[in-house]
Formats: C-alpha cells, structure tokens, sequence
C-alpha cells in the first residue's frame, strides 16, 4: 500500500506519466499481498476529500471491492492528491495500528524490543513515503504551498526520528544502515533534494527531476525494506531459539514428570513403610515407658521400705541427707529367747525360714502403727517412732501399743523340733533423744544414734521373755513400767 500510494502520486502530480512505473501492474502485486494477509484489522477510510465522513469495512473483501472502486476513479485530471493521500495513509494508518496492538510491549522476554524496532522502522518508511510524495509534488509543480510544506516537514521529520529510535532498540541495524548510507550511490545526492525541499524555495517543474527523486526515494526506501527485512529475519531467529528453549525445558519438564510418576510409587512405599516402622518404634517406646514406669515403681517401693519415704525422696534429689535431731523419739529391740540353742538345732535353710516367717508376721503388724522398722540383725528386731517424720507424744503409745501386739502375735509361733513349746520374745523400749540420718553409700542405711537406743538394747536385753520392758518419758518426766504375763492381760503401772 505504500508503494502504490507513492507511484499513483507520481502519476497523479506528472499528469499522467507513466514513464516510471506501470499501475495496473502495482495494483496487481498490492492484491497478491492483501490476499497473503491471515488477519485483517478494522479498517477506516475517508468518504470524501474534506475527510468529514467516513465509514468502516470490517472485511477483506469489502475493502478490495473499495479499493478497486477507488483505483477506477483515479486519473491524473480528475483525482485529487489530497483524497489520494487521505484514502492511502488512513488505510497504511489502519494497518501500523493493527501491528501495534499486536505488540506487547510489556513482555517480559527479549523479542520485544525487535517488535518495537520492526514497528518503527514500518512507521519510519511510512512517514518518509508520505514526505516523498510531497517531494513528488514540489518536483512536479515547482513549490509546495501551506498544508502540502508542513506535511513533508512534519513527515520527514517524524520519520527521521522513528528510524532512530529503530536503530536504538536494535544496535545491530546502525551498523547495516551505516553501510546502507555508504553503498547507496545516490544517498548524497538525495539528501541535496531533501535541504532542496525544506528550503522550498519556487523553481520551474520538472517531470524529469521529479521521476529522478522518485527513483532516489524509492531505491532509499527499499534499502531500509531491506533492514526491514533483516530485522524480520531476526525476529525470526529469536522466537525459534526461544521456542527451541521452551521447547528443550517442556522436554525437561516432562521427563521430570515422568520421573517423578515412577519414582512416586516407590517413594510412597518406603514413606509408608517408613510410616509402619515409625509406628511401630513408638508403640514399642510406649510399651517400653510404661514398663520403665513399673519398674520405677517397684524400685521406689523396694527404696521405700528400705528408708523412710521422706528420707528417700530427698536422697534421689540432692544426693545427700544431712544427719537430724530428734528430741523425743521411742526405739524398740525384741530377739528371741534361746534363739542360739534353737539355731544349733536347725539348718541354716531352717533357721532362715524360721525367722523369715516370724518377721514377716511383725512386719505386717507394724503397718498398723506409726513406726519406721529401722533393721533387723540376726533374731534383733529394731522399730522407732517419732521420726524421721515428728509425731509429738504419740510415738510412746504408739511403740507400747506395737509391743503388746507384737507379744501376743509371737505366741503362735512353735519353736522348730520342740514340740509343745511356743515362742517367746523379749521386748525393750526407751523414749529420749537420737541423731539419725543415712549412713553410706552401697547399699545406705538409715542409722540412728545416741544413749536413747543404748538404754532401749539394755531393756530388751536385761528383760524376761514375753515380757515388754522399759521406761517412756512422756512430758513431766512421768514414768510407767509395761509389762504382760503369759496368758494374762497387759498392766500399766
């Protein structure tokens, strides 16, 4: 459309020439390159000169109707160069529109700036087409007046300026265009015409001068055609490369996929396998703590009868328990009567089953007072109360209160290989002050210390079987004497 606006200005101001170029033959060439066209625009061409009206073909072929219908009217006496122009540069204006609309020039890749530099470069030789045709008309008539003057300075330099910016995007294309500027024989030459023109200074016409700038801009404008040209091509490279990439990670991308699809099956099997195992050791550790918790519980039951709770809870926390006084506190000894005659009789084994049965009799009888079973030694059976966990005065009723139970439950006992005769113990207690705390560390013991246990081991060893022996000193010093046959009740003095 460009080329067939500029040689039917040429016919148009040479009055019919036809010496440059040959119209029907344009006009056959412009229809073959509408016909390639796979999108068409919306297209906006003048009804009439004034340009006041104008209508719209949405169609290809509604436009080609039209534009054969203005072909036919066009004649070097009859057509108007302004309607010419109108009709060609609304249509060429039509169509750069279109391009740029297709142009993103917010992408984010590198092609943009190609499509930037391609759209002006196709404004830059449409700007200069429509200057060249004013060119034609000074040529042809020998000045330019009012609007035709500033159109071709207004177009010149428009498309001065949009070949730069088209060069500035590309830096590739100075280069080809510098050498464009060098090899073309008559750039100089041209650009004498085009000073010539801005200067517009009234000449006589000239058909010969004005086919000579006709073939001077047309060889010009094909040159830049020719970076047009250049510039698809590298358009064309970029976008394939581009594509190749895209197409090399889709490639990447599906192979990954793909890899993915297989390994998954094998990863969601060791995930649950992985998830079994890890169910597995928390049930197992679960069971394992509960265990652990049992145990711990028969261990802190074994330490508890071995020491005082108290005691022994401090010993698991601090690692040490510092020796305490107590001021008033009973301690009771009991041992068997004729115990050497009756180990000499026996076995070890019996011996150790004797005693086992008797003391765990006394051990379950004890549970019933508030007294701490302190050892046993031998046939000796050791029970304090009033520490390690202070009682006030009820330790003295509480050991007494024990004696007596612990009289009347050894009297059940039959001594080994003597038939007919019952067991019997001795009983002593004393009430006064003691020292106790943890002796050791193997196997610690809670120890206790002072006259107090002295005087309640005399009691028990200088008293009479099945007798409880032994002074308690409760509040003013205030004595009683406990004692209890062998079959009658027990007596407090």
């Amino acid at each position: 459309m460009q080329l067939e606006r500029s040689e039917v200005a040429f016919f148009i101001y040479t009055n019919g020439n036809t010496l440059r170029s040959n119209l029907t033959q344009r006009f056959s060439i412009t229809d073959q390159d509408l016909h390639n066209m796979n999108t068409w625009p919306l297209v906006s061409v003048p009804r009439d000169e004034s340009k006041t009206q104008t209508y719209d073909v949405v169609s290809k072929e509604a436009f080609q109707a039209r534009l054969e219908d203005f072909r036919q009217k066009i004649s070097s006496e009859e057509s108007s160069i302004t309607e010419v122009m109108a009709w060609y540069t609304s249509v060429n204006a039509a169509m750069l529109d279109h391009l740029t609309n297709q142009i993103k020039e917010t992408d984010n890749s590198g092609v943009w700036r190609y499509l930037i530099a391609f759209k002006n470069l196709l404004r830059s030789i449409e700007s200069l087409g429509i200057a060249s045709v004013e060119g034609i008309n000074y040529f042809g008539r020998g000045i330019l007046i009012g609007d035709n003057y500033i159109s071709y300075v207004r177009q010149e330099a428009l498309g001065r300026d949009l070949l730069n910016a088209a060069l500035t995007y590309v830096p590739s294309l100075r280069k080809l265009y510098d050498e464009l500027t060098v090899t073309m024989p008559d750039y100089d030459r041209l650009k004498a015409r085009r000073d010539e023109i801005l200067r517009n200074q009234k000449r006589e016409p000239s058909v010969e001068d004005a086919i000579a700038y006709f073939d001077e801009m047309a060889t010009y404008i094909d040159e830049l055609r020719k970076l047009q040209r250049e510039l698809r091509h590298m358009i064309r490279e970029y976008v394939n490369s581009t594509l190749q990439d895209a197409s090399n990670k889709e490639v990447a991308g599906i192979a990954i996929v793909v890899l993915v699809l297989v390994v998954s099956p094998i990863i969601i099997i060791l995930m649950r396998n992985a998830v079994a195992t890890i169910q597995m050791y928390a049930a197992n550790l679960a069971q394992k703590a509960r265990e652990l918790k049992r145990e711990k519980r028969k261990s802190d039951t074994l330490l508890f009868q071995m020491l005082p709770p108290s005691v022994a809870q401090q010993l698991k926390q601090t690692q040490q328990v510092p020796a305490e006084y107590y001021e008033a506190v009973t301690v009771y000894f009991s041992d068997i009567v004729g115990f050497t005659e009756i180990a000499a009789e026996n076995t070890p084994l019996e011996v150790v089953t004797f005693l086992n049965s008797i003391y765990k009799l006394f051990d379950a009888r004890i549970e019933c007072y508030d007294v701490y079973k302190v050892e046993t030694i031998g046939d000796s059976y050791m029970v304090a109360s009033g520490l390690p966990v202070r009682n006030g005065d009820k330790h003295v009723s509480e050991i007494a209160t024990m004696a007596l139970d612990l009289l009347a439950a050894s009297s059940v006992f039959q001594v080994p290989k003597r038939p007919g005769e019952r067991l019997q113990i001795r009983s002593g207690a004393h009430t006064g002050p003691v020292v106790a705390g943890i002796v050791g560390s193997k196997m610690p013991r809670y120890c206790l210390f002072g006259d107090t246990v002295n005087t309640a081991s005399r009691m028990e060893s200088t008293g009479e079987g099945q007798r409880s022996h032994g002074y308690l000193l409760v509040g003013m010093q205030r004595r009683w004497h406990c004692t209890r046959c062998r079959a009658g009740p027990a007596v407090f003095l």
